[in-house]
């Protein structure tokens, strides 16, 4: 139907903007006949030329030949070549394929002939640079029709038909060498004259000047990364020399607006952070862009971004790696660096935890310092994520393995500690704001990833592939999902390390993860809306430091731009998500003692039934420092509120300048002990829990009765009774005290009565430890 004298064309999503076309020339293609009696034709010397050099005996079989029958890359004859490159380029290497090639080339060769089939090859073969047909390469390489071709420019093509890489263009020495072995060969096989082909071998062919460089047609500036980009996923599906061979109409994922507002805002940005001129040309995107921290130069920088539509898993834009405002083709695959600490917190997720989870982020068990170089104490787990905190993760990776955060990683499409590209990332992040589904195309082998092509039509009314309707995988509950985007996208957290105002502070809800590689040489950003997800990434040789608050300025810059004409939409609350009052940074339920009540999200069924044992208030001597005992002089105390830390987090509070409680009590002197009236067990100042054996003495003459009472704080105001009894005991039990809910510093007190109503006592104090202690 002459469908392949059409390029192959690429377009944008709408299909009206044309990207590409895979043809070395603007001209179109034509198809020459071999008969010398059309005024254009193919010339007999290099129709004698490709059948010397591709198949000598193509004359003599019936179009195939059984030789190379185990080897999937040797096509032996014409025929077979002409079957393998338009018949059966969408299977598999196989024997199968192999004995299919060579039917089908025995009944092209029976049913059309030996001419037809050379017409057909010439017309089609592949001579390099996109170049598909003799006339087209003759027009790219020479400048002339194929007609016009002399006996050294026709040894030259037929010569790259072996090998389409040493064309004249590419290796001008190697094809300038090839051509004159095939006039040899010529010579040989007494095709041409000595006298012909000694000019001939005189002749130096005039290579046309190269205006590309071996790319095909771009139509549109900075568009090569998003081309790679869908070609890779194309060639995963399909045989790349057919899609490049012609016939097809590629619509692309490509928003055309978006994608010329993310190359020219990146240019600007990438301008700006090597302190160069900024284009003149207009750029509306560019003036979302918020400033670059003052006196922030990075001349050798490299930025690429890609825009992603999380709800049909659809790339709609990407910017190659963009340096002193030049973007180029490149558009590589980097460290994700700490930006992968967001699989480590999910894990916890899994396992109970969540943003309320109180985690510590003090020196330990792991060499990782912060990005500023502090560590922050106690913390929720949502502060330690929004602000990128190292330690908490790091800790928390060793406690739950490696393995299995890799595993949770994985189900996103990543693979920890390997090099990731800005799509892949961009998919991985979208789960979490399309409520722990993904979307895009099963690529095969497991390899599920944002789609850069919506469909493929051939020019003769097949369609080859739809991708449209994007393919979904569970990846994680909507609860789960929507407790990472709750802490990413809470702003007020973030202020903690990026201050206030700051770039990321836009006028509807953002969720953000930064990271950056442990040496500094790369910073990433990711932000996410329920409508868009934007990647950026920044690299540098340099040995400045590439902080993720830069790239954070583009990500602000495109996600504005993108989102400028939709409603704020926030993320829906699943079912399985509650909301309840918490006790900052503990996470569990606030006590009067406590500074600061929050309000945090939680799973159904993992909110918490614990107070919180961070904050106390301690009976202190003002005049000692220690802490007050009974037998402290009331006007002497006063009640301090202190944060309990465990002892690994003690040289942290220390140095930061934290107050603890005294460890030790004041030094005040009980009065001394009645023998019949004692308390033996639980010792002055022990720490007690639980069901709590109080042994001693209550007996004496005149004994009648005792009591056994139990008051909170130093001078209770309130006793409760425990046990009574008016039987004596001798160094017994005299009661057993359930202290299961109770909490801190209380007192116990024996009261015995005599028969003359005259009252003994005794006391003791102790400590009542936290349940979760």
């Amino acid at each position: 139907d002459g469908f392949l004298l059409q390029p192959t064309r690429v377009y944008d999503r709408s299909g009206e903007h044309l990207l590409l076309t895979f043809a070395p020339l603007e001209t179109p293609r034509t198809y020459l006949p071999l008969a010398e009696s059309n005024p254009r034709h193919i010339p007999k010397v290099f129709t004698q030329a490709v059948v010397a050099v591709v198949d000598p005996q193509f004359w003599q079989h019936s179009g195939y030949s059984p030789a190379g029958l185990d080897n999937s890359d040797v096509h032996p004859t014409i025929a077979q070549r002409l079957a393998h490159e338009l018949l059966l380029y969408d299977e598999n290497p196989s024997i199968r394929r192999a004995l299919r090639e060579r039917l089908l080339a025995a009944q092209i060769t029976s049913r059309y002939g030996h001419t037809q089939v050379l017409e057909w090859y010439l017309n089609s073969a592949n001579y390099g640079r996109y170049a598909f047909g003799i006339d087209s390469a003759a027009q790219f390489y020479f400048g002339k029709s194929a007609t016009d071709l002399s006996l050294a420019e026709s040894a030259m093509l037929a010569g790259v038909l072996e090998a389409p890489a040493l064309n004249p263009a590419d290796a001008p020495v190697a094809a300038l060498q090839r051509g004159r072995e095939v006039i040899h060969l010529l010579e040989a096989l007494e095709i041409v004259d000595p006298a012909d082909a000694e000019q001939a071998l005189a002749e130096n062919p005039q290579v046309q000047p190269v205006i590309s460089s071996g790319s095909p047609i771009i139509h549109e500036k900075g568009i090569e990364a998003f081309i790679n980009l869908a070609m890779n996923q194309l060639t995963a599906q399909y045989d790349r020399n057919r899609l490049e061979r012609g016939g097809l109409k590629v619509i692309t994922t490509l928003d055309y607006e978006l994608q010329n507002a993310t190359i020219c805002s990146t240019e600007r940005f990438a301008s700006r952070l090597a302190e160069l001129p900024v284009s003149n040309e207009e750029c509306e995107a560019a003036g979302w862009l918020p400033s670059l921290p003052p006196g922030v130069v990075i001349p050798d920088s490299s930025i690429s971004a890609l825009i992603l539509d999380p709800k049909s898993g659809q790339v709609l834009a990407a910017a190659g790696e963009t340096n002193q405002g030049v973007v180029t083709p490149l558009f590589g695959e980097h460290d994700p660096g700490s930006l992968m600490d967001v699989f480590v917190y999910l894990t916890g997720f899994t396992r109970g935890m969540g943003p309320a989870t109180l985690v510590w982020d003090i020196p330990g068990q792991v060499e990782v310092q912060n990005i500023e170089g502090q560590y922050h104490g106690p913390v929720r787990l949502r502060i330690a994520l929004a602000n990128g905190y190292r330690t908490p993760p790091a800790n928390m990776k060793i406690q739950m393995g490696s393995e299995n955060v890799s595993e949770i990683a994985k189900s996103f499409g990543i693979q920890l500690n390997s090099p990731t590209g800005l799509q892949e990332i961009a998919g991985a992040f979208g789960v979490f704001t399309s409520r722990g589904v993904n979307l895009g195309q099963n690529l095969g082998g497991g390899n599920f990833e944002p789609a850069a092509v919506l469909r493929i039509d051939s020019l003769d009314g097949t369609h080859w592939l739809d991708w449209s309707i994007p393919q979904t995988k569970a990846v994680v509950s909507p609860g789960l999902a929507f407790l990472i985007t709750h802490a990413l996208s809470d702003q007020s957290a973030r202020r903690l390390s990026l201050g206030s105002p700051n770039a990321l502070e836009i006028d509807r809800p953002l969720a953000v993860m930064l990271g950056q590689k442990d040496d500094g040489s790369e910073a990433w950003s990711v932000g996410y809306t329920p409508k868009h997800v934007v990647v950026v990434w920044a690299g540098t040789y340099s040995d400045q430091n590439l902080s993720s608050q830069l790239t954070s300025v583009l990500l602000s810059g495109l996600i504005q731009y993108a989102s400028r004409n939709l409603p704020p939409d926030d993320w829906p609350v699943p079912e399985d998500v509650t909301a309840l009052n918490v006790c900052d940074p503990s996470g569990l339920l606030p006590t009067d003692d406590c500074p600061n009540v929050v309000r945090e999200v939680f799973l159904v069924g993992s909110e918490p039934h614990q107070l919180d044992p961070l904050f106390r208030k301690f009976s202190i001597n003002r005049e000692t420092g220690l802490l007050a005992t009974i037998f402290t002089p009331p006007q002497l105390v006063e009640e301090r509120l202190y944060m309990v830390v465990p002892p690994e987090a003690r040289a942290w509070a220390e140095s930061a300048n934290i107050p603890l409680p005294p460890d030790s009590y004041d030094a005040i002197q009980p009065p001394v002990l009645d023998p019949d009236v004692r308390i033996t067990l639980p010792t002055l100042f022990s720490e007690v829990s639980g069901l709590v054996k109080v042994t001693g003495q209550a007996a004496g003459e005149d004994f009648a009765s005792y009591r056994l009472l139990a008051g909170k704080g130093l001078n209770p105001l309130e006793w409760i009774e425990i046990t009574s009894s008016d039987q004596p005991v001798a160094d017994g039990l005299l009661g057993e005290w359930d202290t299961q809910g109770l909490t801190g510093l209380y007192a116990l007190e024996l009261l015995v009565t005599r028969t003359d109503q005259k009252v003994d006592t005794a006391v003791t104090q102790v400590t009542i430890a936290s349940e979760s202690q």
